[in-house]
């Protein structure tokens, strides 16, 4: 049966498309909105309840909480700012990051393109198994034997690079063989390399399941107009990841920041701004929080909540910056 044809001179009108929505897309699409309002409630009341429980210490202190380095809260006057620890949370961060990103860029890059089928399979579980491992565990290493370790590799960059202002020891001679290897310990540095152990397994992952998404076209097409391993990788994997490789990297940045345990056990917590990565002393947010909160009165109680506030905005910047970069470089759009 045909549709009637149009009268002449009636007007053209678009045909309305309506389309039946089934039972489960009307749940799935429930549970969609509700889990993302729900993710954004736990933010914003995480937010609220640091902002509410440090407005006394913020009103106390105003704006020389930003500048003032000295931590003192219950001293009186206003003694008491985050100055140095932001300084050395985004110092340890930096390190982390630095280098943790060649080392995972690197083995999600072998993982995806160079290992064996059988070893891949082997080296997937074991870097998995390496992100589980807490936090805790890697400080205790990293206390007891790796900043010891490291002692020497500190004291050569010392001796041949102390003219960085990063890489200098004040008071120190490098060339002087009395100097006890625990000059160099409980540092920034040491810190920031065991984060960047603990970093790395979680920015491989992500970086390793964005090469292995890479068009099979593409790399056989680079391969036909002979290309070797490496530049078909240079030209088509890297760019097609390059949105898994800056999320991958700022979501390590994020752990790096917030971590407690790891850099509580090795740095010497120092209350001044230290941009000497090599010297011992250093402070951090998170482990200024787990030092001084159990033994705080309720107006530290609410510096250390200012603090917490600081980290968390300070996480929140990261994350939308990495959120804006990631969504004008995605993943294959460069390939």
């Amino acid at each position: 049966m045909t549709a009637p044809a149009p009268s002449a001179g009636a007007p053209d009108t678009p045909r309305v498309l309506r389309t039946d929505v089934g039972l489960a897309d009307r749940i799935f699409l429930a549970w969609a909105r509700g889990s993302g309002a729900l993710v954004l409630v736990v933010m914003l009341s995480v937010g609220g309840y640091l902002a509410v429980r440090a407005s006394t210490a913020l009103r106390t202190a105003g704006l020389s909480f930003l500048t003032v380095q000295d931590w003192n809260p219950d001293g009186g006057h206003g003694q008491f700012g985050i100055a140095a620890v932001i300084t050395g949370t985004v110092l340890i961060g930096g390190i982390a990051v630095g280098l943790a990103v060649p080392l995972a860029l690197g083995c999600a890059l072998y993982i995806s393109e160079y290992a064996p089928r059988g070893l891949r399979r082997t080296l997937v579980g074991l870097v998995d198994l390496m992100a589980a491992v807490p936090s805790v565990v890697y400080g205790v290493w990293g206390f007891v034997l790796l900043q010891y370790e490291l002692a020497g590799t500190a004291r050569w960059l010392s001796t041949y690079l102390g003219w960085i202002p990063l890489l200098h020891v004040d008071g120190v001679d490098p060339d002087d063989p009395l100097n006890p290897p625990l000059v160099y310990t409980a540092s920034s540095l040491m810190a920031g390399t065991v984060v960047a152990f603990m970093i790395t397994p979680i920015m491989c992952s992500i970086m390793r399941e964005v090469f292995d998404q890479a068009p099979a076209a593409e790399r056989e097409g680079a391969y036909a107009l002979g290309s070797t391993r490496w530049g078909m990788i240079r030209t088509v994997v890297l760019p097609f990841g390059r949105g898994g490789i800056i999320g991958g990297t700022m979501l390590g940045l994020g752990r790096a920041l917030g971590e407690t345990i790891t850099v509580y056990l090795i740095l010497s917590m120092h209350f001044e701004i230290q941009p000497h990565v090599l010297q011992t002393g250093g402070s951090a947010v998170a482990p200024l929080i787990a030092l001084r909160y159990g033994d705080s009165s309720p107006f530290s109680v609410s510096a250390l909540m200012a603090a917490g506030l600081a980290l968390f905005l300070l996480t929140l910047v990261v994350n939308f910056a990495a959120a804006a970069v990631v969504a004008r470089s995605r993943s294959g759009a460069g390939s």
